[in-house]
């Protein structure tokens, strides 16, 4: 996705700089990984400017959603057990799920000068939520149609909807994709993710019933 870099102050110039700096050492070893989340922060604060959202937090929570991808599963989830995240289930069914919570956990005492709401955004990036602000909804999407991704099916559909469908109807397609594509590899979908499911499909019956 390709725009103007927003008019940014030299405050947050310097904060996005330091972030990028610290992620390439953070991610060091996982290229790919530091590949994929400049071009999600990218991605994300394009479609900030696009739906009326905060671009500079937009940005941040690209740059900081993989940050704990550094370490191994094992690692990531023993990580979790000391922060004592509860997920309802045995942690090593959800690994895949623990990095964005784990970062919005650890993350902001060191960075204290970033927002909150950016902190609420990765925690949900894996897992959604049944209340999602527009940042969390850019920045989950941003994560899944980022120009990186191989293309899919699911994945082209949910890019053709860019600046086409509402934020919140990019953010159900894209959120769906992702069930789906959980369940066709026949992996483990954490019983928070249906939960959510049905939360959201709810909100959206009521919502078009108004």
């Amino acid at each position: 996705m390709c725009h103007d870099e927003p008019d940014y102050s030299v405050e947050q110039r310097a904060l996005i700089a330091r972030l990028e700096s610290d992620l390439r050492m953070q991610l060091a070893q996982k290229q790919h990984r530091l590949a994929h989340s400049l071009s999600v922060a990218s991605c994300a604060e394009g479609l900030a400017l696009l739906y009326g959202v905060d671009p500079f937090e937009a940005r941040l929570a690209g740059i900081l959603h993989d940050w704990e991808k550094a370490l191994s599963g094992e690692k990531i989830i023993a990580r979790a057990r000391e922060l004592e995240i509860d997920m309802g289930v045995d942690l090593e069914l959800v690994a895949p799920l623990l990095h964005g919570i784990v970062a919005a956990r650890e993350l902001p005492s060191r960075y204290p000068e970033v927002p909150p709401e950016v902190w609420h955004a990765v925690e949900v990036h894996t897992t959604a939520a049944s209340q999602m602000s527009p940042l969390d909804m850019v920045l989950f999407v941003a994560d899944g149609i980022e120009p990186l991704r191989p293309k899919t099916p699911g994945i082209e559909e949910s890019r053709s909807l860019v600046g086409e469908a509402t934020l919140p109807d990019l953010f159900w397609e894209s959120f769906v994709d992702g069930i789906i594509y959980v369940l066709k590899g026949s992996r483990y979908l954490w019983p928070g993710t249906i939960d959510t499911y049905n939360k959201l499909a709810a909100a959206r019956k009521d919502s078009a019933a108004r």
